[in-house]
């Protein structure tokens, strides 16, 4: 991946907040790529900037790059409520999908138990 710089003393860069804003717009516009790599110059400026992480985090490319994005917004703010509220939802759903798998195994089980009853059953009568 590149980098997204300014050159050095160049009088026209923004400056971290600046470029903060322009990544949100360029975010919010559907400019994944620009917004990520103006994000990422901004967090090699400020390693703890939790809006920024919050960004990342949303732009996300798959859930576990998410959950990182998230989990490290958290380390450097514990009281950080949409970061903790977007990991608990995650698990939500994690949690919700795995119940769905249980339950439709469960029912499939069911059903196979039911068959190899009216089955054994069925056999059993035309033996008498």
């Amino acid at each position: 991946m590149t980098s997204f710089e300014f050159p050095e003393g160049d009088s026209q860069a923004p400056n971290r907040e600046e470029l903060l804003q322009l990544a949100i717009t360029a975010a919010k516009a559907g400019n994944k790529r620009p917004a990520r790599l103006m994000f990422e110059q901004v967090l090699k400026q400020d390693k703890n900037n939790e809006r920024a992480m919050m960004w990342m985090a949303k732009m996300a490319d798959n859930k576990n790059e998410r959950r990182e994005w998230l989990q490290r917004v958290l380390s450097i703010n514990p009281n950080n409520d949409a970061a903790r509220d977007a990991l608990k939802k995650m698990a939500y759903r994690r949690s919700a999908k795995d119940n769905r798998v249980l339950l439709t195994f469960g029912v499939l089980a069911g059903v196979l138990i039911v068959l190899l009853i009216v089955v054994v059953f069925a056999l059993a009568s035309s033996h008498r």
